[in-house]
């Protein structure tokens, strides 16, 4: 159905203050539209259009989220929460790049009324539908959260809710919240976050429940940004657990320079305000919109470099605990099992991979891209995923959370003793603790900390979990990246044809070697993964394979 003259006048007048700027093409990627903040008005703008439609598609709420997550400061970006609180649809991708890049009010408004009338979306103004608009701490982000309100209510019908600043993950959060007919305020976020940290706190076994006293403090890299500053309002809330915040943003550094855990994790160096005072304590550090997490220790003669517990070990920690409290539960005959998967990329280190089947776990790989995981991971009682750079979380099927919610009530009428009902109330907390929609850097590390509290673990302990082989990640230039198809999880290539033989061949040369390539999803490059028992030769494999990519491709390699 075409929109009305309402309509119509609406878009027009609104669209004509928001000229999209020259020769910028977007286009819209698992981080949503991401650019310099100067180049975004126009887009935020129609991303908001796109929201308010997404709502009136699922008449549920959306979200809209301004943030360039661990970019530099000067960028910005957006991107549009779906109403279970996940990402947009990717079935809507090409709206949004179409959207962005049209030319003129004109072009933008023949699009919708395309798009609507492909969608059956009625737009007839009737019922309010509601988009939850949040933004990091960018000085960019208020200029541009304007834009987003103005293009939300350019939909008749359409409300804009200003919820200020935020992590990413509470946006995410709060929209699968509020379509739950839940309470999603932010304090309700925290309220959930801190009560099921107790709970988990309270069902440490006794003999365990004292750290040894150097323990008892985290001491966390919040990059500058919004994750600081929230973790300081959560840990008010905290009784068990002793944080102290550096690199908030009130103070006074700048956003992802040299701090933050996409810093840490690639650079594998101490963040700005650590160093040889924090030997041996646990550090953890958020990225800029606190949606990653990673650990790391400052060894006692650090010159800098740190020992980094990345989110492979993270997941091992999570997936380790998960299946103790579902062995209590499995050990009476009479109930299903439940099933529990790991899913990872071909990216996660190999000594995590054999650790994690080790322990008997089903470990499933996907494409790399947070979308891929998160979908496989809903296909599991209980699923468990996490990229190297500290993104995941655990998700819970419904039927699984209701199983445990009625054991645990008969429970509570009843005795609260045995190992059994106990890991029915710590899974049924765990699954309240984790941020289902997102990856959560907030909850994630609320998680970490009471399970090493549960184990009565140090980081180092939990560190030598087993250790990781080493790696090399290169680019190769190619004059054209969609000569390479994979397969398998992108880890076996069927175009060009031999290079995969090739590859196998040179792999087979190395102690525990373990190669893929993959194109970029981004630019004319080819990258390059290797693994190998040192170093030294997995630079060597790294090197050989590039070579090779070089040879079958041609252009020249970086």
């Amino acid at each position: 159905m075409t929109m009305n003259e309402e309509q119509h006048s609406l878009l027009l007048n609104s669209s004509s203050r928001f000229i999209p700027p020259q020769g910028v093409k977007l286009s819209y990627g698992t981080a949503g539209f991401r650019a310099d903040a100067s180049l975004l008005p126009s887009t935020v703008f129609r991303v908001g259009i796109l929201a308010a439609l997404r709502s009136l598609k699922t008449r549920s709420v959306t979200g809209l989220m301004i943030t360039a997550s661990h970019n530099q400061v000067s960028d910005n970006g957006v991107k549009v929460a779906d109403p279970n609180g996940g990402m947009l649809s990717q079935h809507w991708e090409p709206f949004a790049d179409a959207l962005a890049n049209a030319p003129s009010p004109q072009h933008l408004i023949l699009l919708i009324n395309e798009f609507v009338e492909k969608e059956g979306i009625s737009m007839d103004g009737a019922g309010t539908l509601e988009v939850l608009l949040g933004r990091d701490t960018r000085p960019s982000g208020d200029a541009l959260l304007q834009a987003a309100k103005q293009g939300v209510t350019s939909i008749v019908g359409a409300v804009a809710t200003d919820l200020g600043i935020l992590t990413t993950p509470q946006l995410h959060w709060m929209v699968r919240a509020r379509n739950k007919g839940m309470k999603a305020s932010e304090q309700d976020y925290f309220e959930q976050l801190s009560s099921s940290f107790r709970c988990l706190v309270d069902l440490i076994p006794t003999e365990k429940s004292k750290f040894n006293g150097v323990n008892d403090k985290v001491v966390v890299d919040g990059a500058n940004g919004v994750g600081g500053v929230k973790l300081k309002d959560l840990g008010k809330l905290l009784n068990a657990l002793a944080i102290e915040v550096r690199n908030s943003s009130e103070d006074g550094g700048v956003l992802n320079d040299g701090v933050g855990a996409d810093y840490v994790q690639k650079e594998k160096v101490v963040p700005h305000g650590f160093g040889s005072k924090d030997a041996g304590i646990r550090c953890a550090s958020l990225d800029g919109d606190a949606d990653r997490l990673v650990y790391f220790i400052v060894p006692p003669e650090s010159s800098g470099r740190i020992d980094l517990v990345d989110g492979d070990k993270i997941l091992s920690l999570f997936a380790l605990f998960i299946r103790e409290q579902l062995s209590f539960l499995n050990e009476k005959e009479d109930i299903n099992q439940a099933r529990l998967g790991v899913v990872q990329t071909a990216y996660a280190n190999g000594a995590s991979t054999n650790y994690l089947k080790q322990l008997g776990l089903e470990v499933n790989f996907t494409p790399t891209g947070v979308k891929y995981l998160h979908e496989k991971a809903a296909e599991f009682d209980i699923g468990i995923y996490f990229e190297a750079n500290g993104h995941g979380t655990v998700l819970f099927s419904e039927s699984f959370v209701g199983g445990l919610e009625a054991r645990t009530n008969k429970i509570a009428s009843g005795s609260k003793g045995s190992e059994r009902e106990k890991a029915a109330l710590r899974l049924l907390a765990v699954s309240k603790l984790i941020n289902q929609a997102v990856g959560d850097a907030l909850s994630g590390l609320l998680l970490v900390e009471v399970i090493l509290q549960h184990m009565g673990w140090s980081i180092h302990r939990w560190n030598d979990l087993y250790h990781d082989l080493p790696s090399r990640q290169l680019k190769v230039k190619v004059a054209d990246r969609t000569a390479v198809v994979t397969t398998n999880a992108e880890t076996v290539v069927v175009s060009p044809p031999g290079l995969q033989e090739a590859i196998n061949e040179e792999t087979a040369r190395y102690p525990q070697g373990r190669c893929f390539v993959r194109p970029s999803g981004t630019e004319d490059v080819v990258r390059v993964y290797a693994e190998a028992s040192t170093q030294e030769t997995a630079d060597t494999l790294a090197n050989s394979v590039a070579r090779l990519v070089d040879q079958f491709l041609g252009s020249n390699s970086s």
